[in-house]
């Protein structure tokens, strides 16, 4: 859940090129649009989504769950898909507009997609499914599945993910 209040920074950053590039006074920012993409596809999918996939979902995978929980463990895993079609579609974007064809209102529809998926995902994760499916995992297990956590962590960047969106909300970059 503290991956996701990193995502929710980023998501206001991307709410606040929206608006800027609605506005019609700055141009698409391709350096952005390229640091939004490199977010997504390593913080969150590659370390937050790696670890809800390969290690909770795999741990749940065995358990018998209600079907509620079953269904809105089937919903995180699409919505994942859907984020990742959606992040590479704002690289294709990201990279024709940089060769010089004009993708800015596409660009803009990738943002607004990925403001509206991100909050509801995350609402979903945070109040209906973590805690509630903790209870089908002894204290052993889940001690076992938060080392392996660690573990996966230790292989990947936080510290540069949280200095980058500190860089962008200062205006740094």
């Amino acid at each position: 859940m503290v991956e996701h209040r990193l995502t929710d920074r980023m998501l206001d950053l991307i709410r606040q090129e929206i608006l800027a590039l609605r506005s019609g006074t700055i141009a698409v920012d391709i350096s952005f649009a390229g640091r939004v993409v490199d977010f997504f596809r390593t913080y969150v999918d590659l370390c937050h989504h790696g670890k809800e996939e390969d290690i909770l979902f795999k741990a749940l995978a065995g358990k018998k769950m209600t079907s509620p929980h079953r269904r809105i463990m089937d919903e995180l895993i699409e919505e994942h898909r859907t984020a990742r079609t959606i992040i590479t579609g704002l690289k294709e974007a990201k990279d024709l507009h940089a060769g010089v064809t004009d993708r800015r209102s596409e660009i803009m529809a990738i943002y607004e997609k990925i403001v509206e998926l991100y909050p509801p995902h995350i609402e979903k994760e945070d109040k209906h499914f973590f805690f509630p499916t903790l209870e089908y995992l002894s204290a052993e297990e889940q001690d076992r599945m938060l080392a392996e956590m660690l573990d996966f962590d230790a292989r990947l960047f936080h510290q540069r993910y949280t200095a980058l969106i500190e860089q962008l909300e200062a205006g740094r970059i």
